[in-house]
């Protein structure tokens, strides 16, 4: 058994660099989410990587780019756990420091500080250093003398050191300086010759109680790496206690900004300050002197900062909202005379930003990328408006312009301005232009580029059946093809918080179904009509109209391979129209020439190519039969049949069953011919599959000698022989392969020329091979698929080593193997399928556009798309509902860049991709409905199919101005005042995904949890209902005890409001329950009398619901100190306690008489986010998560001796999880013959 699985990667950001990592990409963004690595360059994804950089405790990876790997390879891992790092022995574990890491802007060392006050500090060597002759100066000494290189081979070996890095070495701080004891933050500056850091730390630890206030110092320190020492240049005492963060700046302004709670202070190199206070608490926390902007009332904390304009001193800070500010430092020649702030309004895009940012990076001239934890990650840009005089030509352009970020473009952007974004005037260098006096004018403004999906985090998950209206065209045609339960998670924080939808497979928008128990394939074309003599002259043929172009146009013909009852094959052609099509007459193609292998067009559009078993036929744009070809062989006089066939004008490929192959070319004249096979390879050697490719990115062109040349696009074939090797020929040169690599059934990690598998490796069977070009609109790359015989499929990058070095082409192409966790069906399924018995092989389908992504379409019992977009590899993506067996893309003004597909049932559909679901980023079709408020729990309620959330919005808190204790509380006057929680319940429709009714908790009472119970409504009927019930905290300070509350609601029918029939719900209250101490923080139905078990404080109860409205205990547990989760398997009575310090219960419930019984618990040192039931068959085990990360499974078994007649649960096994701690569970129900069983669930 399977116990635990990736369902999606890792999408919160957390960190981010911008630096020249890959060669030849200009400046790349590297993106940290946890535990995955991704690395982009300016619209187009290079690679992704599961490599951890940086570790929980002192451990340091060095990593670098591997070009002819085309990955990353690790150089070196460094730890620094030793015993003698440790500290004293009453000293905090590593793990339990906050470590972080921070580089040198000149790239010569790196510094992680790990533990309470310890600095690894980690040299790189530069290109030109020479440790002998650190100290020449070319003007004293002359030139420096050259490196004798030969000195330094030694038996073949070279004994100077190449690795880009020297010993790392550790500093403790308090060596550095008595006064770091008790360190803060620390960054690298800029303008240093030497690598210098500064810190911030002090004598004593922060403390509000202890009265302490304006202790901190910043200290700047130079490091001569190779003596391993260091010397204070500055330090400046004095320093507010609730600074935490130091940001370097770069020249002309210097120095570094410190960044505290409640102010901002920045320390040029001379150790002047300059700072400015940003709320009222500043006065009460320190006396340091400030300007006094306190009536901005900004809270810092959570806050990135970061350059705007370096030249005027401009940075840019995101706040922890979301909110955008800029901060402007005064300059007076190399000093800075003071710093102010100004907010960035709404109408400039100060709220492009939802909510907080882990992370913010320049990566362009106008551009920063903003990652997050708690919502997508953004791709912005500024540029300033234009003046209205003379610029009324460029109105047009200014609507759809956009901002171009391209690094690659960065030396001629540097040598343009904000100004000539939106202008046509030619780029001139000008003056920096101050973003702050455009924003007081109002022409500065703030737009997004691009974003980064993000699922995370996951804060309360159910499911859900998919819905539409009742009785429309939608819901009609939506039969067979929408998933009967779908996934809803509440994700994201605040402001950034949504409901994502999401499911396994794609499920497509159905424009039109309909019976087709014939159709076996499909090929939509487009091409030119044949023009007239009259109209063959360049004036005539220009004003003729797009009958004669097909450049954008719609699809026009439609040809339908079909197979009818009888078994007889033939084919058919219709015309395309804006309501669907229709059968065409009155041309030459015969539907009786047999069933259509392959379709399309050639010559430029002048001429579609029908392959049929046969023979080739050509028709000319209005279906004229201009030539017909056969399959014969004049050699042999054989007339073998094809199987498959690729089309790439002007070339075509057919493979017959005898494993010959035919290739054709179409010459100027549209006249299709053979191409002589003068490789005698290419003849004797027996055939699998193949296909064309048309090189239109160059990846597969062969060097052009002379500087600056271009590459020149071709068309390749592809072919797999039966022994399993892979040959590329360059048409239409048959003479001899460009490329022949052997083993390609071995699926290794890595394709090269020189490939030689390993004795004992297992060897795949392949049933087709395709490349193709996969991505979106913004980027496209090819890929090579194969396609395995039980239809699993494996994904080939293919990319270019050495290139310019004058070596063969087929020593600098290189395959690299792709992870891919999609999986076909299993074969007992597939048998099932009626696709898996077709007398046809299917073939893999390209899709140029379908919903803007090059994709290829898998048929068979596991139909797949395989997407890719320009910010993710590719991915496999299922279709829902049964096998496919024929598919096309389908372009018409009814259907724009769509599919047609008829599957195993023999139901055709004209379809789309939803454009509101994500694809290719997670793996999964995800949809994401913007909430706004913090969601903490979410339950689905079948009868009505309507979503309830439990949201905690955040609001200004007031002392009751009513007591009777603190008549001073009535005075009270304060304009900052802190923020406390308040739960607010919605009714949500998933109709239209709108928010259809709201009811609002008291002050200070915050929504903990939020489930769907089967409760008896009646002790006389004992009717039962399907109620919402909601637990509660009242927490009103740390002075008064947490209360809380059960509340019991039911959905009600109302009359809904005109023109919005999803309003026709509302929550009405039924129940509530006052808790005196402790609040209610989880809750689950229980037995079979319709009760409800209750986490109150201290407690675990059983509650029964009465017809007053009150809830009667029943039955109780006594707990420890905190639950974080209370379960049922249901209908048994079997119960889960977890405590968030004292382990996993294991409980018995029974009703006759009632009684909680204890029947085994895990060990009492276990911190439990999270606990939820197993099962698999007949066996039930326990899954329980901590505070670590880590995953334990568990087992009750009274017989085994070491759990003591079954007190002890038996702890069978624990794995760790990363850095994505599971926090919730959800046991996933799954229809059987036998009624309704649980499958294993995934904790998230």
């Amino acid at each position: 058994m399977q116990s635990y699985t990736e369902l999606t990667p890792p999408t919160a950001v957390t960190h981010s660099a911008t630096l020249q990592f890959v060669p030849g990409q200009g400046t790349n963004l590297v993106v940290a989410k946890s535990s995955l690595l991704q690395i982009f360059r300016t619209k187009i994804v290079s690679t992704e990587l599961d490599t951890p950089q940086t570790f929980k405790d002192a451990r340091l990876s060095l990593v670098e780019w591997d070009a002819e790997r085309h990955t990353l390879s690790t150089v070196s891992i460094h730890y620094y756990e030793q015993e003698e790092l440790q500290g004293s022995p009453w000293a905090a574990p590593l793990s339990h420091h906050v470590n972080f890491l921070a580089a040198d802007p000149g790239s010569r060392c790196a510094a992680l500080k790990f533990g309470a006050r310890n600095l690894a500090i980690l040299p790189f060597r530069q290109a030109d250093e020479d440790i002998d002759m650190g100290d020449w100066d070319e003007e004293l000494d002359g030139p420096r003398p050259a490196k004798d290189l030969s000195s330094a081979l030694v038996n073949g070996a070279s004994n100077i050191e190449d690795t880009p890095y020297s010993p790392s070495f550790v500093l403790r701080l308090s060596n550095l300086d008595p006064s770091l004891l008790h360190p803060v933050h620390l960054a690298f500056l800029h303008e240093y010759r030497e690598p210098t850091f500064g810190i911030l730390a002090s004598t004593v630890t922060a403390s509000n109680s202890l009265g302490r206030k304006d202790h901190y110092t910043y200290m700047v320190f130079t490091l001569d790496l190779q003596q391993k020492a260091s010397t204070t240049i500055l330090s400046v005492g004095g320093l507010p206690q609730d600074l935490f963060r130091v940001v370097p700046l770069p020249a002309p302004v210097g120095g570094a900004l410190l960044v505290g709670s409640n102010e901002l202070i920045h320390i040029d190199q001379s150790g002047k300050p300059n700072g400015v206070a940003v709320n009222p608490m500043t006065k009460q926390c320190t006396s340091f002197g400030l300007v006094d902007q306190s009536d901005l009332n900004l809270r810092l904390e959570g806050c990135v900062i970061d350059v705007l304009t370096a030249d005027l001193g401009e940075l840019l800070i995101i706040l922890n909202d979301g909110r955008m500010a800029l901060v402007t430092l005064r300059i007076d020649g190399r000093t800075v005379s003071g710093l102010g702030l100004k907010m960035l309004p709404s109408s400039s895009g100060g709220s492009i930003i939802p909510g907080r940012v882990s992370t913010l990076k320049r990566v362009g001239r106008n551009a920063m990328f903003a990652g997050s934890e708690e919502g997508d990650s953004l791709v912005f840009g500024w540029a300033k408006k234009q003046a209205q005089a003379g610029r009324r030509k460029t109105r047009a352009k200014e609507a759809s312009a956009d901002f171009d970020v391209e690094d690659e473009e960065m030396g001629e952007e540097e040598e343009e301005d904000e100004d000539d974004l939106y202008g046509e005037e030619p780029a001139v260098r000008q003056q920096p232009v101050s973003a702050v006096s455009s924003l007081m004018s109002g022409d500065l403004t703030f737009r997004i580029h691009d974003r980064l999906l993000s699922i995370a985090p996951i804060q309360a998950m159910t499911y859900g059946q998919p819905i539409s209206l009742p009785g429309t065209e939608e819901d009609r045609n939506s039969a067979g093809v929408h998933s009967d339960l779908q996934l809803v998670c509440a994700v994201g924080r605040d402001k950034s918080s949504a409901l994502a939808t999401m499911n396994l497979a794609i499920q497509p928008k159905v424009i039109g179904r309909f019976e087709f128990p014939e159709a076996r394939g499909f090929w939509t074309l487009s091409a030119k009509k044949p023009i007239p003599k009259s109209l063959q002259g360049d004036k005539g043929a220009n004003a003729s109209g797009n009958d004669y172009d097909t450049s954008g146009q719609y699809d026009k013909f439609m040809i339908v391979a079909k197979v009818d009852l009888d078994g007889y094959e033939k084919s058919d052609v219709y015309a395309l129209t804006a309501a669907g099509f229709e059968s065409l007459g009155g041309t030459e193609f015969d539907p009786a020439a047999g069933i259509t292998i392959e379709a399309g067009t050639m010559g430029k559009g002048c001429r579609i190519v029908q392959i049929l078993k046969s023979e080739v036929r050509c028709y000319d744009g209005d279906f004229g039969l201009s030539q017909i070809v056969p399959m014969l062989d004049e050699e042999t006089g054989a007339e073998p049949r094809a199987v498959s066939a690729s089309i790439a004008d002007p070339f075509i490929l057919i493979i017959r069953d005898d494993s010959s192959v035919f290739v054709a070319q179409m010459d100027s004249s549209n006249e299709l011919e053979e191409l002589d096979k003068d490789d005698q390879t290419l003849v004797s050697t027996k055939w699998l599959t193949g296909c064309l490719y048309a090189d239109t990115t160059g990846l597969f062109a062969e060097e052009v000698a002379g500087k600056g040349a271009k590459p020149v696009h071709s068309i390749l074939m592809f072919l797999l022989s039966a022994s399993g090797a892979l040959h590329i020929y360059r048409l239409p040169d048959l003479s001899k392969p460009v490329y022949v690599a052997e083993g390609l059934p071995y699926i290794p990690p890595g394709l090269s020329a020189d490939y030689a598998a390993r004795k004992g490796t297992a060897k795949e069977t392949l049933a087709e091979i395709l490349v193709a070009d996969l991505g979106d609109s913004t980027s496209k790359s090819p890929h090579l698929i194969l396609r395995h015989a039980n239809d699993d499929l494996t994904l080939y990058e293919p990319f270019r080593h050495k290139t310019g070095a004058g070596l063969e082409f087929s020593k600098t192409l290189f395959f690299q193997k792709l992870s891919n966790t999609a999986f076909a069906k299993s074969p007992e399924e597939a048998e099932d399928d009626e696709a898996t018995h077709q007398p046809r092989f299917l073939s893999m389908r390209r899709c140029n556009n379908i919903a803007g992504y090059s994709a290829v379409f898998v048929p068979g019992a596991s139909p797949s798309f395989i997407l890719r977009s320009s910010k993710s590899m590719p991915r496999v993506m299922p279709l829902q509902g049964v096998g496919v067996i024929a598919m096309s893309p389908f372009h018409t003004e009814g259907c724009e860049h769509g599919f047609i597909y008829a599957d195993s049932q023999y139901v055709a559909r004209v379809s789309q991709l939803p454009v509101d679901w994500s694809y290719a980023e997670t793996g999964l079709a995800v949809k994401k409905v913007p909430i706004g408020e913090d969601i903490s729990a979410i339950a689905y309620h079948p009868p009505t199919q309507s979503y309830v959330l439990g949201c905690n919005t955040v609001e200004p808190f007031e002392l009751p101005r009513d007591d009777d204790y603190h008549k001073e509380w009535a005075r009270e006057n304060l304009v900052f005042k802190p923020t406390t929680e308040r739960g607010v319940l919605q009714l949500l429709s998933p109709i239209t995904w709108t928010v259809v009714d709201t009811v609002q908790m008291e002050p200070c009472e915050t929504v903990l949890c939020v489930e769907t119970i089967n409760l008896e409504v009646s002790e006389f009927t004992n009717e039962r209902r399907q109620l919402i019930g909601v637990g509660t905290a009242i927490t009103k300070g740390e002075d008064l005890p947490t209360r809380g509350r059960v509340y019991v609601y039911e959905i009600a029918d109302v009359i809904p409001q005109p023109g919005r029939p999803e309003t026709s719900k509302k929550l009405k209250l039924i129940a509530k329950e006052d808790i005196p101490r402790g609040a209610v923080t989880a809750l689950s139905e229980i037995g079979t009398q319709g009760l409800m078990l209750v986490a109150q404080g201290q407690k675990c109860m059983v509650r029964g619901l009465k017809e007053d409205g009150s809830l009667l205990p029943v039955a109780f547990m006594d707990m420890n100190c905190y639950v974080t989760a209370a379960k049922e398997l249901p209908g048994t009575g079997l119960c889960l306690m977890a405590d968030a310090f004292k382990g996993v219960w294991f409980t018995g419930y029974t009703e006759e008489p009632y009684k909680m019984m204890l029947f085994g618990k895990s060990s009492t040192k276990l911190e439990v986010l999270n606990a939820d039931f197993l099962p698999d068959g007949k066996e039930l085990s326990i899954v329980a998560s901590d505070a670590d990360g880590h995953i334990h499974i568990l087992q009750f078994d009274p017989e085994h001796p070491k759990s003591l007649q079954g007190h002890l649960l038996l702890h069978r096994t624990t794995f760790n999880t990363g850095a994505h701690h599971p926090t919730k569970s959800l046991l996933l129900p799954a229809a059987t013959p036998t009624g309704i069983q649980y499958l294993d669930r995934e904790p998230l």
